[in-house]
C-alpha cells in the first residue's frame, strides 16, 4: 500500500511562515500568508506590500503596514502583533495605524507628558502618584493606546460607564483628568474640535452620590463661563451676583439673600450667620479682590436696598433663584448654580496642593471635630484667603499660585 503523498513546502518559505528570501524574491502576483492574519500582497506590477487582516468588534479589517521594500518581515510582524493587541482590546487598528503615520501621540503618551509637566506644582506626593495611577487603572486599558486625536464621545463613555454609578467620586476624577489631557492635546495642536468629555456627560446616567447631585461645569470651562457671563445682556445685578457666587463657591441662597451688613469691605470678609447656613454654623468667607469689587459695585447699583443683590425689578425683594437658572439656560450652559461648588472642589483637588480640610471648610462642609478644631486655630483664615484668591485668579483667567502659605 503506497503512502499518501503530501504537498511539499516551497523551499522559499519557512515552516513557520514567510522568509526574508521569499519576500525579497517573490514577484508573482498574489496574497501570501505569514500566519495570524499577516499577508504579503504582490501586485501585478511586481510591487509588494504588507496587509494585516484582523477582526475588530465583529468586523473584518484589512490594515496596510507599508511596502516590503521599506518594511522588513520582522518589522511587519512586530507591527501586526501590536495591532492585533489593539483589536483584541476593542480599538480600531486602522485608526491606530493612521495615527502612527501622522505621528500623533497616544492618549497614554499625552497623559504622561501632562503628569510630568504638572507634578512639580504639586507638593502633595500622594496626589502626584494618585493622579497617574487613577488613569492607569481606569483609562489606559480602554484608550491608552489610542491616538489622542481619535478619541471621541463613544470612547469616553466606554471607559466611564462601568464605574460612573458604582465608583462615583473616582469616575468624576477620571473624567476631569481625561478632559484635562484632551484639552492639552487640543492646545498643543494634536487634535481639534470640541472636547468629547463635555458631550459624554450628557450620555451618562444620574449619579446618586450626594456630592455630584448637581450638574457641574468642568473647572477648565469656568474662565470661559465668566467671560460669557460678563458679555451677556442679563441685568447687571444678576451678572454680579452670579460671578460673586462662583468666586466664593457659595450656595445660591447664601448669595441671593445676603444683606449688606454681612459684608466688611475694609477687611474683605463676608460673615454669614449660623441661621442662614445649611450646617447651622457661622461661616466666614475671605473675599478675593475681585469679589470685594463686586460687593462694592452691587452696593453702588442699589444704595438704598438692604440686600446686597436685590431683584432688578424690585429692590425690596431678593434676586430669584430662577433668574440664575434662566441665565444659565440662555447661555446654553449645561450646569446648575450649585454645581459651581463642585467645579471649585475639583479644581482645588486636581490643580492645587491646598489641603482637603481647607477646601471642605471653604465649602462650609462639616469635617471631623478634632481636625476642624485644629484648623480653626492658627492661620486658617490666611490659608482660606490664599485658596479663594487662587480660585479667583484661575476663574478670571489670571493664572494662580500653586503653593498655599506655610503652616
Amino acid at each position: 500500500m503506497s503512502s499518501k503523498s503530501h504537498p511539499k513546502t516551497a523551499p522559499s518559505r519557512g515552516s513557520n511562515g514567510l522568509t526574508a528570501v521569499f519576500v525579497r524574491q517573490k514577484k508573482a502576483p498574489g496574497r501570501y500568508g505569514d500566519g495570524n492574519g499577516l499577508y504579503l500582497v504582490v501586485d501585478p506590477s511586481g510591487a509588494s506590500r504588507w496587509v494585516l487582516r484582523v477582526m475588530c468588534n465583529g468586523k473584518r479589517r484589512d490594515v496596510g503596514l507599508g511596502g516590503s521594500a521599506t518594511v522588513s518581515l520582522a518589522e511587519a510582524r512586530d507591527k501586526a502583533h501590536e495591532l492585533r493587541k489593539l483589536a483584541k482590546a476593542g480599538e480600531d487598528p486602522v485608526a491606530a495605524r493612521l495615527a502612527l503615520r501622522e505621528g500623533v501621540p497616544t492618549f497614554e503618551e499625552c497623559a504622561r507628558t501632562v503628569h510630568k509637566n504638572r507634578k512639580s506644582t504639586w507638593r502633595n506626593g500622594k496626589h502626584t502618584n494618585q493622579w497617574l495611577k487613577t488613569l492607569q487603572l481606569y483609562a489606559f486599558p480602554t484608550i491608552g493606546k489610542t491616538a489622542v486625536n481619535r478619541i471621541g464621545t463613544a470612547e469616553i463613555l466606554k471607559l466611564l460607564l462601568p464605574i460612573w454609578t458604582t465608583k462615583a467620586e473616582t469616575a468624576r476624577r477620571v473624567l476631569q483628568r481625561v478632559s484635562t489631557i484632551i484639552d492639552y492635546a487640543t492646545a498643543s495642536g494634536m487634535r481639534s474640535g470640541e472636547n468629547p468629555c463635555r458631550l459624554a456627560v450628557l450620555g451618562l446616567p444620574k449619579q446618586t452620590d450626594e456630592v455630584v447631585h448637581f450638574a457641574a461645569l468642568p473647572y477648565s470651562d469656568v474662565p470661559g463661563f465668566i467671560r460669557k457671563l460678563r458679555a451677556s445682556n442679563a441685568a447687571e445685578i444678576t451678572k454680579l451676583a452670579f460671578e460673586f457666587l462662583v468666586l466664593n463657591a457659595s450656595r445660591s441662597g447664601e448669595v441671593r439673600l445676603a444683606p449688606k451688613g454681612e459684608i466688611d469691605i475694609d477687611r474683605a470678609l463676608w460673615t454669614i450667620p449660623a441661621e442662614r447656613m445649611k450646617g447651622g454654623k457661622e461661616h466666614v468667607v475671605p473675599l478675593s479682590p475681585r469679589a470685594a469689587e463686586i460687593a462694592k459695585a452691587a452696593i453702588a447699583l442699589f444704595p438704598e436696598a438692604e440686600l446686597l443683590f436685590p431683584s432688578p425689578n424690585n429692590a425690596k425683594k431678593p434676586l430669584s433663584d430662577m433668574a440664575l437658572t434662566e441665565l444659565l439656560r440662555r447661555l446654553k450652559i449645561e450646569a446648575t448654580a450649585h454645581g459651581f461648588r463642585s467645579s471649585f472642589r475639583d479644581w482645588a483637588s486636581e490643580e492645587t496642593s491646598h489641603s482637603r480640610e481647607v477646601v471642605e471648610m471653604a465649602l462650609a462642609h462639616t469635617i471631623e471635630s478634632k481636625v476642624e478644631a485644629a484648623y480653626r486655630r492658627g492661620k486658617l483664615l490666611e490659608k482660606r484667603r490664599a485658596l479663594m484668591s487662587d480660585w479667583a485668579n484661575f476663574a478670571l483667567g489670571n493664572g494662580m499660585s500653586a503653593e498655599p502659605p506655610d503652616s
